[in-house]
């Protein structure tokens, strides 16, 4: 069974960092393309960043494209999404995900086979 466990989420003034983490179990991690979605409250879920199963390759959201990275740790089984010059705006329910079918990047949350439970980030003004 799949697994994927995040961390790291908190309370953080506009214009700080935080490093979110997502732990993988259940199944071999390299396979997968990773995703980061988020969902503020009476919005629908957006996409974030996603990663490629080597690591080369990443796709981000315009809204966050130059202050968001995301990495991997295959022999970690984790997933990190770095967040910097944090704004209100990013405050939101974040989740990783995988996608374990084609290999591609993909954008769509409808793409994406397994969840972890979500991690809270709140951002001050």
């Amino acid at each position: 069974q799949v697994q994927l466990v995040e961390s790291g989420g908190g309370l953080v003034q506009a214009g700080g960092s935080l490093r979110l983490s997502c732990a993988a179990s259940g199944r071999t991690f390299s396979r997968d393309v990773m995703g980061w979605f988020r969902q503020a409250p009476g919005k629908e879920r957006e996409f974030v960043a996603a990663i490629s199963r080597s690591g080369a390759n990443t796709a981000f959201a315009d809204s966050v494209k130059g202050r968001f990275t995301i990495s991997r740790d295959n022999a970690k089984n984790t997933v990190y999404l770095q967040m910097n010059s944090l704004k209100p705006e990013d405050t939101a329910v974040y989740y990783c995900a995988a996608d374990m079918n084609l290999g591609q990047i993909r954008t769509k949350s409808q793409s994406y086979n397994y969840w972890g439970q979500g991690t809270q980030v709140t951002v001050s003004s």
